[in-house]
């Protein structure tokens, strides 16, 4: 166990007095001025002899035995003892170990006290605590809550003493549980039981009842009486400022509780003991009768404005009428009307009291001073400066301001409101001679032009004119500007912002009627072409209507002559954005795409660069063989031939041209080409290509494979030779579902019916309206046939048959992904069969199929070919993405490609960056390619807006500060600049000290153009805040620093905190290491000048006691020696004796025993015989 002792002057001074007989010997052996060395005995005081040993009665003999004075130690030990009986934790495998262990680390934690268990002989268990006496407490109290079983008791005491056991704000309670350790619970003051709950151990318990059962007999000797006293009397019981009562109380012991003025009550409380209390009401009364007998009142009229005058602050004028005169001054209250103020005390006196009534009410004034509302604020000053001087002069005069009255009141005392509004009036004539205002009419609309982006126009007519401009809100629709400030400047700025205002009205506003398509080509990418418009016509404000509204107008407003130019300009714009918006279609066979594209989209990019146009593939899992291609119409005619020229080298394709009148050309294409186009998918889509309506040119090319184009060249002129022949149609219905069930796979049901019939069939394009519809087109005979076979098949679909068929249940999602996909595809295939999965989460495998008979069957074959396919070697599409955004859908180490993988399970290949291609290929299940093509193009959207969004952000802003502002705008540690930059969301950049070419007051802000301006604004705040700052030097003796500091400077941070401040010492070296200086406002640095002054004075004090401590406890360290040292000299040593008395051998075990060895007694000069 250890302990700490303070040792202080006074107990040091005990301590030594203690040690050093009568008169203090040792401390001066050295000195000159002390000629006799001191004897041995008095060197070396001789041991108390045995006999005084045993006499515990008497004092040790010599110096030895002097009482030190012992000093008290801040670290306390208690022990207590748990019986076996009421341990908590008896069934315990290892002592010291489960939930009896963690307690104990718990409570150590907690309280800051440290235990030791151990356990007894009986099982019972010893407690250790050590610690600081409120450590041990709280610890013992716990230990005792948690360690020990917990037994319960009440006591019943008279309810109102419960107040007296909780204490104030239960700081009673609280100290008696900790003294007893147990938990005390008294009944809340709603409930009418008189019982007190104690819970702990039997001792705790004991000890708790006993000390509230004495709470409760002290309260029990004292009493409480109330006394009716007339209200108007309590002022005289009371006294001046409570000091009658204040005596009567301290004299007799009794509180005394009289209502305050407010509270209509005519009741006083005494409360005490019953002797004393009888006492106290006993003078009162003599007080109160003898006020009653002698007191006369009268009344007197005081305007109510002056009411507040005769109280007083807290009403002390009151108070001091009272202890002048004796008198009571009984005011109306302030919610009533009367005037009446009534003087209550002894005929003599209420004279003198009425004259000093009058005094104060007309000690304070109120005036007024005109001043027009506008220059109120010009009065007040920037933040209150200009009024500030005049509240310091004279704190006691109140200025009112009263928004829109021309006129300032002063209220305060008669001399100080003169004085104030001299300084006022001379200020407002001042103000009046030297300054000036006009209001102009500007319709309210063109109010935020005339302040412009960010206030930049209206900032600057301020700055240069040094004039305070007022615009209106919006909200008001208010068209009064007001301008104020120097006579001149204030014409100025009008003659201006009438001319600005002028030119507005003279602007005109013309609509531009440009198509919604091209605006986003004409914005340009994160708004770079529109800029460059703005940037050649900046009078002119350019509109762009917003793309959900679907409009094609574009608003241009400005000068006259400005919006024609500019209206020139993109008319001009939008002529060559409509000349190269000429667009073609070019069949390409489905087969040659990808050759088309090339390795890594290189043959496409060349086509599209060397023939300037924008080049459109149809996506690879498409339908389509169309490529679209895009630009002027010389430029696409070029890219198509390359294209075509590409398919003709890579394949064997034949062109030929078939001569066919062109006035059959249109009954050969027929009604939105179904007729054409029928033959193109029969002949294995083959293109032909009719000349252009109205070229008389009679030539139809055909190309393809050749086998396929000499098919189609028969099919043709067979056609052909029928129109001119007698040609005959006929049209039957059947349901959109069925035709392609009619048609068949590959067109074999349908080739076969026109084979053995010789008749054309011709269904319906996906742009028909009319989708039931299909013609037969041939020789009669031929046509009624068909017209029997197909009306044959449709009737047979007509009757539906349900059926069944097993799947795998893993197999389930392949069909119903993609809000069933799939099985619309089969519906549409095989007239509108309905096919039913069962729901997921069932283990079914049933699936169930609904349709004619002919069209279930082929539906079944249908998904039984799916589901072996499922097993195939997957696809490959390529999607087009900017080679900038690659590394960013790679992802850090590859995380995002990885994340999209796993999520559409594909496999993704981003092309290598020196290819700097714009291709990246997906390859996995044609069910899967379509999600992760669709995940990949959102990726590069989100991207894209990232980008954007990144631009934005990149916005700076610079602003020029003095350098040695610069640590104070970043504080200590950096908190005020991160708490700048977090607040408004940017990025500050302070110069480098190091590099001489960068301007050392430039600090760079980069964020948003909003969050920077109000960055700015923050910064500007600060540095206006330290220019106003002051810097005092104040001398401070530097043995005091360390304190004031405090320990890791919390002290000085305190105090800077407090005063707001900034507090620096001199550093280690400096010339003047007693001067330390002081920066904030004036007003701040004096206060904190003060306090730190006050402190040296405290500190000081105790510098020079512990320099004087130092006096005792170190001897000089240098003295001037006179003479030689002869070292440490005694006199009458035993080795100086006569020759009869040898000096001591040190050899001889009998000169110089060991412990606990048997000598012989013997006479010896070390001390008296034993």
């Amino acid at each position: 166990m250890s302990s700490v002792a303070v040792l202080t002057q006074e107990s040091f001074a005990e301590h030594r007095s203690g040690l050093v007989p009568q008169q203090i010997k040792v401390a001066t052996l050295n000195s000159e001025e002390e000629s006799d060395p001191p004897t041995y005995k008095d060197a070396f005081p001789p041991l108390p002899e045995k006999a005084a040993c045993l006499e515990s009665a008497q004092e040790p003999a010599g110096a030895w035995g002097n009482k030190i004075r012992p000093i008290k130690a801040s670290v306390i030990t208690q022990v207590f003892h748990v019986p076996l009986e009421e341990r908590k934790y008896k069934d315990m495998n290892q002592f010291g170990e489960g939930e009896q262990a963690k307690i104990c680390l718990e409570i150590m934690q907690r309280t800051g006290a440290h235990l030791e268990l151990s356990l007894a002989k009986d099982q019972g268990l010893s407690i250790m605590v050590s610690g600081k006496l409120d450590a041990v407490m709280k610890a013992r109290k716990d230990i005792v809550a948690r360690l020990q079983t917990q037994a319960s008791a009440t006591v019943a005491i008279p309810k109102e003493h419960h107040r007296f056991v909780i204490g104030k704000n239960g700081e009673k309670l609280q100290d008696l549980e900790l003294k007893t350790a147990t938990k005390i619970q008294i009944p809340r003051p709603d409930d009418p039981s008189n019982q007190i709950k104690i819970t702990g151990t039997k001792e705790g318990i004991e000890k708790a009842r006993h000390e509230v059962l004495l709470i409760s007999a002290e309260q029990d000797k004292r009493a409480v009486e109330r006394l009716e006293v007339e209200k108007a009397f309590h002022p005289f019981i009371a006294g001046p400022y409570n000091r009658l009562v204040g005596e009567i109380m301290q004299e007799t012991g009794t509180r005394i509780n009289i209502p305050p003025p407010s509270v209509n009550r005519t009741e006083i409380v005494f409360t005490g003991e019953k002797e004393q209390l009888a006492q106290a009401v006993a003078r009162i009364k003599k007080i109160y009768e003898e006020k009653k007998k002698k007191t006369t009142t009268i009344a007197v009229e005081v305007k109510k404005s002056q009411h507040k005058y005769v109280i007083g602050p807290k009403g002390n004028s009151l108070q001091e009428i009272l202890e002048r005169t004796g008198v009571s001054v009984e005011i109306p209250p302030s919610d009533s009307i009367s005037e009446t103020v009534i003087l209550r005390g002894e005929p003599e006196k209420l004279g003198q009291a009425l004259t000093e009534v009058y005094a104060k009410a007309n000690s304070f004034t109120v005036s007024s001073v005109a001043a027009p509302s506008w220059l109120h604020r010009f009065i007040i000053g920037k933040k209150g400066q200009n009024l500030a001087k005049i509240t310091q002069q004279m704190p006691k005069v109140h200025i009112e301001f009263t928004e829109g009255e021309d006129k300032i009141t002063l209220e305060g005392p008669t001399e100080d409101v003169n004085v104030a509004q001299e300084q006022i009036e001379g200020m407002v004539k001042d103000l009046i001679n030297r300054m000036d205002y006009v209001e102009i009419n500007i319709d309210h609309k063109f109010h935020r032009h005339l302040i412009g982006k960010s206030g930049a126009n209206i900032n600057r007519i301020k700055d240069q004119y040094k004039v305070s401009v007022r615009i209106p809100p919006d909200s008001e629709k208010s068209n009064l500007i007001r301008i104020e400030g120097d006579p001149q400047g204030v014409q100025q700025a009008k003659r201006e912002l009438l001319e600005l205002a002028s030119r507005m009205e003279n602007e005109r506003t013309k609509d531009l009627i440009i198509e919604q398509r091209f605006h986003r080509t004409i914005i340009g990418q994160k708004g770079e072409r529109i800029r460059e418009i703005r940037d050649k016509f900046p009078e002119v404000i350019i509109n762009f209507p917003d793309p959900a509204q679907k409009s094609d107008i574009v608003q241009l407003r400005g000068p006259k002559n400005e919006v024609e130019k500019c209206t020139k300009y993109m008319q001009k714009m939008v002529a060559d954005l409509v000349e190269n918006s000429y667009s073609i279609s070019v069949p390409i066979f489905k087969q040659f795409h990808k050759n088309i594209i090339g390795k890594g989209g290189a043959n496409i990019k060349k086509i599209r660069e060397e023939s300037n146009t924008k080049i459109d593939l149809p996506a690879e899992n498409s339908n389509s063989e169309t490529i679209i291609i895009t630009g002027k119409r010389a430029n696409c005619e070029a890219a198509r031939s390359r294209i075509l020229s590409i398919q003709k080298d890579l394949a064997n394709i034949a062109e030929v041209e078939v001569s066919i009148p062109a006035k059959l050309h249109n009954s050969l294409i027929g009604t939105k080409g179904r007729l054409i186009r029928s033959i193109m998918e029969e002949c294995g889509g083959v293109h032909i290509h009719f000349p252009v309506e109205g070229s008389g040119s009679d030539t139809v090319v055909i190309r393809g494979p050749s086998s396929d184009v000499e098919k189609a060249k028969k099919q043709l002129l067979h056609l052909a030779e029928e129109k001119q022949t007698k040609s005959f149609t006929v049209d039957i219905r059947a349901k959109p579902e069925y035709h392609k069930f009619l048609i068949g796979k590959g067109g074999g049901k349908i080739r076969k019916v026109r084979d053995s019939t010789g008749a054309r069939v011709i269904f319906p394009a996906a742009e028909d309206k009319d989708q039931d519809l299909i013609t037969i087109i041939g020789k009669e005979d031929a046509v009624r046939e068909a017209q029997k076979e197909l009306e044959a098949l449709i009737q047979n679909l007509d009757n539906v048959v349900e059926d069944s068929m097993l799947v795998d249940p893993k197999h389930h999602r392949h069909f119903v992904i993609r809000r069933g996909q799939v099985l619309r595809e089969i519906a549409e295939e095989y007239g509108g069969v309905m096919v039913s999965f069962p729901r997921s989460g069932t283990q079914s495998d049933k699936v169930t199929l609904k349709g004619a008979k002919d069209c279930v069957e082929a539906a079944k074959k249908r998904i039984q070919e799916i589901i072996e396919d499922l097993a195939l070697v997957p696809v490959t599409i390529e999607v087009e993405v900017p080679f900038d955004l690659h590394r960013y859908v790679i992802g850090q180490k590859g995380s995002g490609i990885r994340k999209m993988m796993d999520e559409f399970e594909v496999n993704i290949h981003v092309p290598a960056p020196e290819l700097q291609s714009d291709i990246i290929a997906i390859t996995g299940l044609a069910a899967n390619l379509d999600r992760a093509k669709a995940g990949l193009l959102e990726r590069v959207k989100e991207l894209q807006a990232e980008q954007e969004d990144r631009a934005l952000r990149s916005f700076k802003l610079s602003v020029t500060v003095d350098p040695k502002y610069h640590p104070k705008i970043i504080g200590r540690k950096g908190a005020v600049i991160t708490q700048i930059r977090l607040e408004h969301d940017v990025n500050i950049q302070f110069p480098d000290k190091d590099d001489g070419n960068q301007p050392q007051d430039q600090i760079t802000i980069t964020g948003y153009e909003k969050n920077t301006e109000a960055a700015r604004d923050a910064i500007l705040r600060i540095v206006g805040e330290l220019e106003q700052m002051v810097s005092e030097d104040v001398p401070l003796d530097h043995r005091v620093h360390a304190r004031i500091i405090g320990a890791r400077g919390k002290a000085i941070r305190k105090i800077m905190d407090e005063f707001k401040v900034d507090i620096r010492f001199p550093q280690s070296g400096a010339p003047d290491p007693n001067c330390v200086t002081v920066t904030g406002l004036p007003e701040n640095v004096e206060e904190a000048i003060d306090h730190i002054l006050n402190l040296e004075e405290e500190y000081l004090a105790d510098v020079v006691d512990s320099e004087a401590l130092q006096v005792y406890m170190k001897p000089p360290a240098h003295e001037e020696a006179k003479a030689p040292s002869r070292g440490f000299v005694v006199r009458d040593a035993p080795w100086t004796a006569s020759s009869s008395e040898k000096a001591p051998d040190m050899s001889s075990s009998e000169e110089f025993p060991s412990f606990g060895a048997q000598v012989a007694p013997k006479t010896l000069p070390w001390g008296p015989k034993r």
